[in-house]
C-alpha cells in the first residue's frame, strides 16, 4: 500500500495514518483519521484530524487540517483551523492561515501569515 500504514489505535484512541520515510506519492492525500508523514508527498493534504510532518517529512503541496505539527518542510498553503506548531526544525515556503500559532526559535518560515477566529466559528457552524 506504498508505505502508507494505517495503525488501529493510537494514544488518544482514534486511528491514524503514517508514511514512512523514503515513501514518495504523487497525488492529493484525503484522510478523516490524523496522519505522520515522514516521506514526501507531490499534492495537496486534507486532514481532518492532526496532521504531523516529521523532520524528514516534506510537502510541495497545500496542507488543509485542524491541527498541525511541522517539522519538516512544507512548500504550499497551510490552512489550520484550531494550532498550528512549526518546530525548530521546519521550513516553510508559503502562506499560513490558522486560529492559533505557535513557533519555536530557529524554525524558517517565508510567506505571509493570517490569524483569525473566523476559522473556527465557520467549522463549528458546519
Amino acid at each position: 500500500m506504498m508505505g502508507i500504514k494505517q495503525k488501529d489505535e493510537n494514544s488518544a484512541g482514534g486511528l491514524h495514518n503514517t508514511l514512512a520515510a523514503g515513501t514518495n506519492v504523487k497525488g492529493n492525500i484525503i484522510t478523516e483519521t490524523d496522519f505522520r508523514l515522514d516521506g514526501q508527498v507531490d499534492g495537496d493534504i486534507n486532514c481532518s484530524g492532526k496532521i504531523v510532518v516529521g523532520p524528514k517529512g516534506r510537502v510541495v503541496g497545500n496542507i488543509i487540517s485542524t491541527n498541525a505539527e511541522i517539522l519538516g518542510e512544507v512548500e504550499g498553503s497551510i490552512r489550520i483551523t484550531e494550532k498550528l506548531i512549526l518546530k525548530a526544525t521546519a521550513n516553510i515556503k508559503g502562506d499560513v492561515f490558522t486560529q492559533s500559532l505557535e513557533i519555536e526559535p530557529n524554525a524558517r518560515f517565508n510567506g505571509v501569515c493570517n490569524m483569525s477566529s473566523d476559522m473556527t466559528k465557520k467549522t463549528k457552524a458546519q
